[in-house]
């Protein structure tokens, strides 16, 4: 396996500074087109909105029956969202394996960029007892959005030499905080004044929940014209059995996940990762069903407290960057999980009917969201053998900004068990717990040097 220290063949070898810069910025404009999903849509209004929608549906005793099984109506959003990602585990590895093969990376974050903004647009035809329509909108989007951002992912690695990806990475997440928080304030200002617009607060949400669809349409033709289409492909592997990409790709696929047992190191932070960040996404998807359920928020409230983390992860993103660059990406991230733990246990004393307080809980989250995802993701693009990154980012992708699964199913069990969101939202604690000391078992150096990539200065 041929390992560089510098961008791709395809980017080195054809690109000078200011092409890089310009990839650079249609890579970070992704990130400001998808974000509007995760923000609008996952954190903020679909939360509450399938819920209330879903107990329209539901029988005397509170239970609602998709697929004929009983479940709670205030489970089944988080259900929902674990359920999408199981279905998309399959589909981000076959595509990532396909991409790797074809080096068509480009057309199908894109392909996929696009299905997810027609499903989200979809949500404006989501009103009275149709919680089964949410439900399969919500799993068509998430699964596409996944996908779509696995592969952005890849392109990581040809975008920055390996001591400047915690920066490139670092705003990258800023980009997307920036373009969710302009979103939100725009939904806000509709969502508040959708009396003097003569609309309900229902129409409004759902105009809400279809303008992230269209945002996401829009933004991503920046990608679509500055992006090459292959992101970091090895150009021998794709000449092999042209004819038969999606077979070969299968074959691939299988190869990849055998191969991976090769890099224990990488296995072990992947580990770390998928614990840790799955209770990071779930206190990003359900924060919005607690404060509204649990703590007595009003939509209007919540809106403002998702744009507070908007607007503080920007400055979190950028801020952990730069600590990054003086205690290095492991420490840093160590740290911010420290800041998670203290997080949820002040949400879980939370008072309700405190929307003060509910503000400074978001900051806090904003403060250590956007770093520690950002800082995570650069490292792990240390880890990935070259040729291999969009098959190794969908393994990555399986948890990351909205795609966890394990986190949502045991908060939806411990809704299911207890009836209390607060217990729900504590018993997140075991991610961050079990996380951190998986990740302090890692040693970086020796995990970048096995898989044959250059060792950052500064880890």
């Amino acid at each position: 396996m041929t390992t560089t220290a510098h961008p791709p063949d395809h980017l080195a070898g054809t690109t000078d500074d200011r092409a890089l810069r310009r990839m650079q910025v249609g890579w970070y404009l992704n990130d400001w087109a998808n974000a509007a999903f995760s923000a609008t849509v996952l954190t903020v209004f679909l939360g509450p909105y399938l819920t209330s929608i879903a107990k329209n549906a539901a029988d005397p005793a509170g239970d609602v029956h998709p697929l004929g099984l009983s479940v709670r109506a205030g489970s089944f959003f988080p259900y929902t969202v674990s359920f999408s990602v199981l279905l998309s585990v399959a589909v981000m590895l076959v595509t990532g394996t396909i991409a790797d093969r074809t080096g068509r990376h480009k057309e199908l974050m894109c392909g996929f960029a696009y299905v997810g903004a027609a499903a989200t647009m979809g949500m404006f035809f989501l009103d009275g007892d149709r919680y089964l329509l949410g439900g399969a909108l919500l799993v068509v989007a998430n699964i596409a959005y996944a996908v779509s951002v696995a592969l952005s992912y890849a392109y990581l690695p040809g975008l920055a030499a390996p001591d400047e990806r915690d920066a490139v990475s670092s705003k990258g997440w800023a980009y997307g905080y920036a373009g969710g928080g302009l979103l939100l304030i725009a939904n806000l200002a509709l969502f508040e004044g959708h009396d003097a617009l003569g609309l309900s607060s229902g129409t409004a949400v759902r105009i809400c929940l279809a303008s992230a669809g269209f945002w996401w349409a829009l933004f991503t033709i920046a990608p679509l014209l500055r992006l090459p289409s292959r992101a970091g492909v090895a150009p021998e592997r794709v000449a092999a059995e042209p004819d038969r990409p999606t077979t070969g790709s299968l074959r691939e696929l299988a190869r990849t996940l055998r191969g991976m047992r090769r890099h224990p190191l990488t296995l072990l932070y992947l580990g770390a990762f998928l614990c840790y960040n799955d209770g990071i996404q779930t206190v990003v998807s359900q924060a919005s069903l607690y404060g509204s359920e649990e703590l007595g928020m009003d939509q209007t409230s919540l809106v403002v407290a998702v744009l507070l983390v908007q607007i503080v992860a920007i400055g979190g993103a950028l801020l952990l960057g730069r600590i990054a660059r003086r205690y290095g990406a492991k420490r840093t991230v160590l740290g911010s999980l420290v800041g998670w733990v203290v997080t949820l246990a002040l949400g879980y004393f939370m008072p309700a009917h405190r929307p003060a307080w509910f503000f400074a809980l978001a900051c806090m989250i904003g403060l250590v969201l956007g770093g520690s995802q950002a800082l995570s993701r650069s490292l792990f693009s240390h880890l990935i053998p070259a040729g291999r990154e969009a098959e190794y980012f969908s393994l990555y992708k399986v948890s990351d900004r909205g795609t966890s699964w394990m986190g949502p199913l045991v908060f939806g069990l411990a809704y299911q068990i207890t009836g209390s969101y607060r217990s729900a939202i504590i018993s997140l604690l075991v991610f961050f717990v079990i996380g951190f000391a998986l990740l302090t078992k890692v040693p970086l150096r020796r995990a970048i040097e096995a898989v044959g990539n250059p060792v950052p200065e500064r880890l």
